[in-house]
């Protein structure tokens, strides 16, 4: 008789529009907090990114004092971002070479950053709210046992309300039905809205290129229990859709780090 399926488990999940800012500046206490983004030439997103985020969470910008720290690595951009990114207020720093990739570049955020809780943002998000900020703290701030948080998020495509997200529908979740069933409760496991204390990012590492949201799930999990997890609902996330042969490269990356790491493979 074969073996029941795992049972799926629904992470803690939580709105951004619960989260009352002064609240968490309150919980934050002496904690330093570094908000992360990894960006290649996203000179049309990354000034206001940087600035909303400086001018509503940091002091230096005349906003509560929640955000210690906004730093931008500038993964290889040959467009101006790092410049951009400066003037609207952030730290730049350069990734590890010009061809370097989103784990990569995330690698070197968690070197250079500061903070003893990590925010990664996305670099090329059009309607970008400090929300998206707090929303990730919020668990991370006034729950002791989570140790990653993911958002989540509507995902417009050409138009339409929903649609984005081709890469999660049909690479990631296959996967995590196949391999790793545990986390099929996680609504958006490649985001990259995602935040937890520094150790935990340094206990599971960071793996290369675009595999680096799903390997840092599976290694949370392995570490720490998939309960550890939380999920906060972004709200509406608009994006830059990437042409479909960009996509291929994703895809690629996230298949390989899961059979990396699958437990049904024999041991190398």
């Amino acid at each position: 008789m074969p073996a029941p399926a795992p049972q799926e488990y629904e992470a803690p999940m939580s709105s951004h529009a619960d989260v009352v800012p002064a609240q968490l500046v309150a919980a934050k206490a002496a904690t330093v907090v570094s908000v992360c983004i990894p960006a290649r030439n996203e000179a049309a997103t990354i000034g206001p990114i940087v600035r909303s985020i400086v001018s509503a969470l940091t002091v230096a910008g005349g906003g509560i004092p929640l955000v210690d720290e906004v730093l931008v690595v500038d993964d290889g951009s040959t467009d101006g971002t790092g410049a951009i990114a400066a003037r609207a207020g952030a730290r730049v720093v350069t990734g590890e070479s010009a061809s370097g990739g989103k784990g990569q570049a995330m690698r070197v955020a968690l070197r250079e950053a500061e903070g003893d809780l990590i925010a990664f943002i996305d670099g090329d998000v059009t309607n970008f709210s400090p929300h998206f900020v707090t929303g990730l703290l919020g668990p991370l701030l006034t729950d002791d046992v989570t140790t990653v948080v993911k958002g989540f998020y509507q995902r417009p495509l050409h138009g339409e309300p929903d649609g984005g997200g081709r890469v999660t529908e049909l690479m990631a979740r296959p996967v995590i039905d196949l391999l790793f069933p545990a986390l099929a409760g996680i609504r958006q496991p490649l985001a990259g809205e995602t935040a937890g204390p520094r150790w935990v990012f340094e206990k599971c590492t960071l793996a290369d290129g675009y595999a680096v949201e799903l390997a840092l799930l599976i290694d949370v999990v392995s570490h720490f229990g998939v309960e550890t997890i939380a999920q906060v609902d972004l709200g509406v996330r608009a994006h830059r859709n990437r042409p479909l042969s960009e996509l291929r490269i994703q895809a690629t990356d996230i298949l390989a780090a899961a059979l990396a790491r699958s437990p049904l493979l024999p041991d190398a």
